[in-house]
């Protein structure tokens, strides 16, 4: 009977070798799963990269206010005529220009009145949305870029009385 429960068809004998080939596939399985995740990693990577805005630099030969663009990037050079919050006058000697700083600029602590300012941005709708502001010192300050605008509020149309 001994012989009989040593043979290779034996139950026992099936099972453990089952566990066996089924622990072999678990550890040829793992590193398989492990590079597909970092080529997934990598993969996502470089897809953020090719899909992120480049960082913006206009020229850094001002232009005269009075000579900007209608849209695109700009350089002006001038001195702070006056400040609102987070908005201030430049002006040069062709006239003046509406600069827009963002939440960096929130207080008015940004730049003091008559400072000689370089500003590079983006001049759109009546504005110079600025990027960078470089002071006379040469110190050049990163601006974030300015608050989405504010989500639309419901009205008659939405199915709304009106007041």
């Amino acid at each position: 009977m001994t012989i009989g429960s040593t043979i290779s068809g034996s139950p026992e004998l099936r099972r453990e070798d089952g566990l066996r080939r089924s622990r072999r596939r678990g550890w040829v399985a793992f590193p398989a799963i492990a590079v597909a995740l970092v080529v997934g990693v990598a993969g996502g990577a470089a897809a953020m990269k090719m899909v992120r805005p480049s960082p913006e630099m206009a020229s850094m030969t001002p232009v005269a206010i009075a000579k900007m663009p209608t849209s695109g990037l700009v350089t002006v050079k001038g001195t702070v005529a006056e400040i609102y919050g987070n908005k201030f006058i430049l002006q040069d000697d062709s006239g003046k220009a509406l600069v827009e700083t963002g939440r960096a600029g929130e207080g008015g602590q940004l730049v003091t009145q008559n400072e000689p300012v370089t500003v590079q941005g983006r001049f759109d709708h009546g504005f110079v949305h600025a990027s960078y502001l470089v002071d006379k010192d040469g110190k050049t300050d990163a601006l974030l870029p300015p608050d989405p605008l504010p989500p639309p509020q419901a009205g008659p149309l939405d199915g709304e009385a009106r007041p």
